[in-house]
């Protein structure tokens, strides 16, 4: 019985189709992440959830008092962290993984006033119970994205432009 050589492997027509793709979707994909200027918003919006869930989860293993500075969030147009990583200066800064800090972008903060507290189940406490918008915007007005945190707690992507 006599073996298809088709049956093997990928025709030639079949390769070149799937590399096509996948360039065509990895430009898509390195767009996204990538501005004029070197930063896009898409990508630092996805540091401040990860940084912003970090300070609210360090405040949730914690049984300080909520005015213990590494379990507020600071929103400043420089930087979002924890208030304690936010406010430290030089090299001092990189050791800590609890901040986002970049100087092509800006930050800005709506619904609260900065810092934000959270209880010890992850809630926002005092103005910020009502739920916050943080808008994150390159300097060179190319991207913007905003995080939102629910009355819950609950960190989410916004919107992107």
């Amino acid at each position: 019985m006599k073996i298809r050589s088709s049956a093997l492997g990928f025709t030639l027509m079949e390769l070149i189709l799937v590399i096509v793709l996948l360039s065509i979707l990895s430009l898509f994909a390195a767009s996204r992440f990538m501005g004029k200027g070197g930063v896009s918003a898409f990508a630092l919006q996805e540091q401040a959830i990860s940084v912003i869930r970090q300070v609210q989860v360090n405040r949730m293993q914690s049984n300080t008092s909520t005015t213990d500075t590494n379990f507020q969030l600071q929103v400043s147009s420089g930087c979002i962290g924890s208030v304690a990583a936010c406010s430290l200066s030089g090299n001092v800064k990189d050791a800590r993984s609890d901040l986002v800090e970049d100087s092509a972008a800006t930050f800005s903060l709506t619904g609260a006033t900065s810092p934000i507290s959270f209880d010890l189940l992850g809630n926002p406490l005092s103005v910020a119970s009502g739920g916050v918008s943080i808008l994150i915007r390159d300097v060179n007005g190319q991207s913007q994205c905003r995080v939102l945190i629910n009355s819950q707690g609950y960190v989410s992507e916004g919107s992107c432009s």
